[in-house]
């Protein structure tokens, strides 16, 4: 990690999960950490944590709202004013599922939480950093997709679609910037057991605590630790895509339970 200690790292959805797990990690190799997400309070938790542990310019805490448009210009203009504009790495991990059910059922509200967080936010954000990337000639994009960005299940349309997108965005970055010395990288994890079923059913933690009951799913650490290792490759190495699955999920709809 040599060639990116003390430099800008922003990671999105940072509150919970694979986020926070990415902000911790990449903190402890060195990195100036952005934490950026809508939940204040947690963002802040973790930078407090953050500095403690590492120092006063380990980490910021952003409050941004990536499907406003206008939230994001002007929160990239506080990152800048503040001195932690020169983003060397971008962690695109906010997403979220809303609902699950057949699309001829679906919730417009579920429909719009997804298009909008997963697909709308990731642009806005990746809009906004890449052109300092691009001037400065350096610079690494990880978007966190999903293996429903590779295979889709009943009642998950919407969601696999939002995204198969991320996937098919990750691909076209890497013709978009090519020649330009930035790297980017798709990490698809299978079952992570996160917060993230919990939003799924709109808070109903006994539901979501069925969908991780008697298998052994991923953590959040374990994603965080494929982004360390990705970022820590060569310069001249970009490692395009990582399929990174439970031992006990074969597929999206095959997982061993006991």
């Amino acid at each position: 990690m040599e060639q990116l200690a003390g430099k800008i790292a922003l990671v999105t959805g940072a509150s919970s999960g694979i986020g926070a797990a990415c902000a911790r990690a990449l903190a402890k190799e060195g990195l100036r950490v952005i934490v950026a997400a809508r939940r204040t309070e947690r963002i802040e938790a973790l930078r407090d944590e953050l500095v403690a542990s590492y120092g006063p310019d380990a980490c910021g805490a952003l409050t941004v709202d990536l499907r406003d448009r206008e939230d994001v210009v002007a929160s990239m203009g506080q990152i800048a004013s503040a001195g932690w504009g020169e983003i060397e790495l971008l962690v695109n991990n906010a997403g979220l599922a809303a609902g699950l059910a057949p699309v001829h059922e679906g919730s417009f509200d579920h429909w719009d939480r997804m298009i909008e967080t997963n697909i709308t936010g990731l642009l806005n954000i990746s809009r906004l950093v890449l052109p300092g990337m691009v001037e400065r000639g350096s610079g690494q994009v990880v978007n966190i997709g999903s293996v429903s960005g590779r295979e889709v299940y009943p009642n998950g349309a919407v969601y696999c679609g939002t995204k198969f997108f991320v996937r098919a965005l990750n691909k076209g970055l890497r013709l978009d910037l090519h020649g330009t010395g930035i790297r980017v990288t798709a990490i698809d994890p299978g079952m992570v057991e996160t917060e993230f079923s919990e939003v799924r059913f709109d808070g109903d933690k006994e539901k979501a605590a069925k969908v991780y009951e008697g298998t052994r799913a991923l953590r959040a650490e374990d994603v965080a630790d494929t982004v360390v290792w990705v970022v820590s490759r060569p310069p001249h190495i970009n490692v395009e895509e990582i399929l990174l699955m439970p031992t006990d999920q074969a597929s999206v709809w095959m997982t061993h339970r006991c």
